[in-house]
């Protein structure tokens, strides 16, 4: 089984017999058991009717607990379970979500996110007023482990409506997290599924949209984004795989953009990534004291971009690690 494609799986059409519900919930779960109740709970309180949404839980063979016991414990018969016969991997397990759904759109709800009361509604009005849309989202908070706030997406726009130039400002860096955005099914149905990677494939599949379709957004902040230890993305820190994983992401949006607007974009976009893996790095140190994640980092972060800009950064990222070893053994005397 091959757990990362290497092009976008196809999504087969629905079959004009089914009576499909407007919204499909679907919620990849690996392992969130701490979290998962609260996300569940988050959408129950929605109070969308069972014929206008579903909600199912797609188990990628959690091992943490009895997945499907703690779904019926709060879903009460509401929310359907699934789980794959084996460990499957993100991105497979996404698509499962996406072949899954009935609904004509679809919100993939990580386990360990939340949405905010209004979040269906406010988007709903969205496609509806803005029929061409292929997608819409919102603003969103991040959040810890234990729930508390780490910062607030800002605005890419004042106002509700479709965003202008926006393949141009997605192709650029990341703006999005799957808690808030919904894409029409018909949408994945024609661009296919997620690939390549197991960190930033969703940043290449909003710009894959961003290509074909117009993008509706609101502005009010009706989602949390979890940041926590044991989130997939965070394992790849510490050997700096995720920066590999962004450099390939910024070689694939090529193939999304305009040929006189590749070369740009793409050095503003690696810089960026650069600029932000030697912060990462930094957060690394000051969390972990682990100089060899550091290195790691630093090493990845300069391969997608050398500059003066990166080299200051990181040479006043190394020399903030030598003071703190100086003022180490300084204390140990």
């Amino acid at each position: 089984m091959n757990r990362v494609p290497i092009s976008p799986p196809a999504i087969p059409v629905l079959s004009a017999v089914y009576k499909r519900p407007l919204w499909s919930v679907m919620i990849p779960v690996y392992n969130c058991n701490q979290f998962l109740k609260e996300t569940l709970e988050s959408v129950l309180c929605q109070l969308l009717p069972e014929g206008e949404m579903e909600i199912e839980v797609v188990d990628d063979a959690s091992t943490d607990t009895d997945v499907e016991v703690l779904v019926k414990q709060v879903g009460k018969g509401r929310i359907k379970y699934y789980r794959q016969k084996e460990n499957v991997g993100s991105l497979k397990n996404f698509e499962t979500c996406i072949v899954r759904s009935k609904g004509e759109l679809i919100h993939i709800l990580h386990g360990d996110d939340l949405v905010r009361p209004g979040f269906y509604d406010k988007l709903g009005s969205l496609f509806n007023k803005y029929p061409e849309a292929g997608a819409a989202f919102c603003r969103y908070n991040c959040i810890d482990e234990n729930g508390k706030s780490l910062y607030t997406k800002s605005p890419e726009s004042k106002h509700d409506g479709i965003l202008e130039n926006w393949l141009f400002t997605i192709a650029e860096r990341q703006h999005i997290q799957y808690a808030a955005i919904a894409v029409k099914r018909e949408v994945y149905e024609k661009l296919g599924s997620f690939y390549g990677v197991n960190y930033g494939e969703d940043w290449e599949m909003w710009v894959r949209i961003a290509k074909h379709y117009p993008m509706a957004y609101t502005p009010a902040i009706l989602a949390d984004y979890r940041k926590h230890v044991n989130s997939i993305s965070s394992n790849k820190y510490l050997t700096g795989q995720y920066l590999k994983d962004i450099s390939f992401v910024t070689e694939l949006i090529q193939n999304h953009l305009p040929s006189e607007s590749k070369e740009s974009i793409l050095k503003k976009s690696r810089k960026y990534y650069a600029s932000y893996g030697i912060k990462m790095a930094g957060n690394t140190w000051t969390a972990l004291k682990d100089k060899q994640a550091v290195d790691a980092q630093i090493k990845h972060a300069l391969t997608l971009y050398k500059g003066p800009w990166t080299y200051w950064l990181t040479a006043k990222l190394y020399f903030k690690l030598a003071l703190s070893k100086l003022w180490h053994s300084v204390s140990q005397l």
